[in-house]
């Protein structure tokens, strides 16, 4: 950025001030955008890395006093010099901005910075006093303005957010480091409550999510991160332990209304949940005969035992919520319908169809050749796809081709191939499910691509395959696969299961007019508010994205449920203050995975107990042992609770 006359942003000093514009040095560790709302231009960032400042009409003294005041309100007063000594920093600085301050009051408070950031155990006092450190360090000026003037200082408009790298990281930000630390002290239900402000769905997500914020741990610098994931099934596991109710609160909006959402997969359920907390009646309709969408067909027992999924959207049906299942949209009941009897619909269904490999052969209908999504339908149903088969080969090298090879042992397959055109390193499949396949003994084929379907009698009896070589990176980043003339071989089979991709099936839009659609084959809705052009249609999840993660269906759902109720309230749908902050966010960077932490590290992450490679390949059961309390607790105090403060100008 060449717009910023001051940053001390990582330690890093760029000084700007009194240079004609065309010599400012760039600053290049940090982007600061342009605008925090449309209509709010950003004038400088107070955070835990420094200070980043664009305008020279920002008063430093008072920026530091309302930063402050904002980090002793987020303290959590467990370490007293944080607690009482950030206390003392914000009201002196108060009286400074007063024109009631003294010269003794700088060293107060350069003393007491010093203090906190050397002493606390947390982040938030660690970092908390940086920024204030270096304007008095180089804004020394504008204190002893402050201080001779007398006068007092206007107060300038800021707007802040607590943030910690693994919460940004959360599609659905819950407050991880909130719920981690009532793990730690023992209460169990606490954190569960905690984790319920915005996900219904913990045992769920507690064993399927792909943790996005374990890869954005400040531990993981250290050592390793913590099992965050798995803490969360702990403590959604209390409760069922316990045969504990949860309790809802329900906080009526104004004004009610009657919402249809289709698909009861984990964003129509997070959707209904939160529109339920506000009051208002809901129905959705399901195409299966169970809750779930995608996650109960697509998603083994063994990784997402069926009762715990049912179990979390019953709680869900407590609150009033209507599901009618076995009941398509667009055949047992039309779009245009549901849109007449409903104030808004959340169109919530998941991706059911299986792309296609387009290698000869696949379209002749073959005994033996199942898609992928097929394939684990028929067995999360409890049948065997194809008995007479026992040779299979499944394509692709997403969670969906792992769920499909480790189902196959499962359903007594002996022989069970992967094949995958990339290497494994650029498999999209979580780390995790790859090295549990590779203990079950999938035989995996790197860098090899179908060429062709073969079968006798209408049966599969093989594939055709070639060597693939990596060439220059596509749009995706990985390396592009080219083959290798020549390297063509058979690997004999009599299943074929392509895995390589999902699609959406938008037939229940015919007759409905005005929902925009992507040349993706998905529905088009502003990505923050989720609500299409037709302004009582919102969409989110797979439908919206193409096949994504279990979470981030969830955070689909509640943004959907936020601007349903807006609009049912008449009030506008438009980018919050919590919005804006995401989208600052991206650009600023919460996690830095060079930052120095100046700890210890060695303590490694606790996993969960597995059952044998031997005897888990052949059952349905839940493969992995949740934690003892004594375990959770002792993994949730390696948590360095990574909260941070950042105060913006406009």
């Amino acid at each position: 950025m060449s717009d910023i006359l001051f940053s001390s942003w990582g330690g890093e000093i760029i000084d700007n001030r009194g240079k004609d514009p065309r010599d400012f040095e760039s600053v290049s560790n940090v982007t600061l955008p342009g605008h925090f709302k449309q209509d709010q231009k950003i004038k400088a960032l107070f955070g835990w890395y420094g200070i980043v400042l664009r305008s020279a009409d920002v008063n430093i003294v008072d920026l530091c006093r309302e930063y402050i005041t904002e980090v002793q309100a987020k303290s959590c007063g467990k370490c007293f010099l944080c607690r009482v000594g950030t206390k003392v920093m914000a009201d002196t600085l108060t009286r400074i901005c007063e024109g009631k301050g003294s010269s003794a009051d700088l060293s107060i408070l350069s003393r007491l910075a010093k203090s906190i950031s050397e002493s606390s155990k947390c982040n938030i006092g660690q970092s908390g006093p940086v920024p204030v450190l270096h304007a008095m360090e180089y804004f020394a000026e504008d204190f002893a303005e402050a201080l001779s003037s007398k006068g007092s200082i206007s107060a300038g408009t800021y707007i802040s957010k607590l943030t910690a790298p693994c919460m940004d990281a959360c599609p659905i930000h819950l407050d991880i480091p909130k719920y981690v630390e009532c793990i730690k002290e023992g209460r169990f239900q606490e954190a569960l409550d905690v984790i319920r402000e915005r996900l219904p769905l913990p045992g769920v997500v507690g064993r399927v999510c792909v943790r996005p914020c374990e890869y954005h741990c400040r531990r993981t610098i250290l050592d390793e991160p913590v099992s965050i994931k798995y803490l969360k099934r702990f403590a959604a596991d209390c409760e069922l332990a316990g045969k504990k109710e949860p309790e809802y609160r329900v906080v009526p909006s104004a004004k009610k209304g009657n919402v249809a959402i289709v698909g009861a997969g984990p964003a129509g359920l997070t959707c209904a949940y939160h529109l339920a907390q506000r009051g208002h009646r809901i129905t959705i309709y399901e195409r299966l005969g169970e809750p779930g969408g995608m996650s109960a067909i697509g998603i083994p027992d063994y990784r997402l035992p069926r009762h715990i999924l049912r179990g979390e959207a019953g709680q869900i049906q407590k609150m009033g919520v209507t599901i009618k299942y076995n009941t398509t949209v667009g055949k047992d009941i039309m779009l245009s319908r549901i849109e007449e009897e409903s104030d808004a619909v959340f169109l919530a269904i998941g991706a059911q169809s299986s792309t296609m490999m387009r290698v000869k052969g696949e379209d002749q209908g073959y005994r033996g050749f199942i898609p992928g999504v097929k394939y684990l339908q028929d067995i999360n149903e409890g049948r065997d796809p194809y008995p007479e088969g026992k040779k299979v080969v499944v394509v692709g090298g997403g969670n969906v081709a792992i769920d499909c090879v480790r189902c196959s042992f499962r359903v007594n397959k002996s022989d069970v191939n992967l094949v995958y055109r990339r290497t494994k390193n650029e498999m999209p499949a979580d780390h995790v499910e790859i090295r549990d396949a590779e203990e079950e003994q999938v035989k995996f084929h790197y860098l090899t691509n179908p060429t062709r379907v073969l079968a006798e009698n209408g049966k599969v009896v093989g594939v055709e395959c070639i060597r693939m070589e990596l060439g220059e990176p596509d749009d995706s980043g990985r390396r592009r696969p080219v083959p290798i003339e020549g390297s063509e071989f058979i690997i004999d089979c009599d299943i074929v299961v392509p895995a390589i991709g999902q699609s959406i099936d938008l037939s229940l839009l015919e007759g409905t007019r005005g929902i925009e659609t992507t040349r993706w084959g998905t529905i088009s809705v502003n990505e923050v508010t989720k609500q299409s052009k037709l302004k009582k249609f919102f969409s989110g999840g797979d439908c919206e994205t193409g096949p994504g993660a279990l979470i981030t269906g969830c955070a689909a759902g509640l943004k959907a449920a936020a601007g349903i109720d807006r609009m049912i309230n008449g009030q506008p749908i438009e980018l919050d203050e919590d919005d804006c902050f995401d989208k600052f966010f991206e650009a600023v960077k919460v996690f830095d995975p060079t930052e120095k932490i100046g700890l210890l590290g060695g303590q490694k992450s606790r996993h969960l107990e597995m059952l044998p490679p031997e005897i888990r390949k052949h059952t349905f059961d839940e493969v992995e042992q949740g934690f003892t309390a004594r375990e959770a607790m002792a993994e949730a105090d390696r948590c360095l609770r990574c909260y941070r403060v950042a105060t913006v100008a406009v």
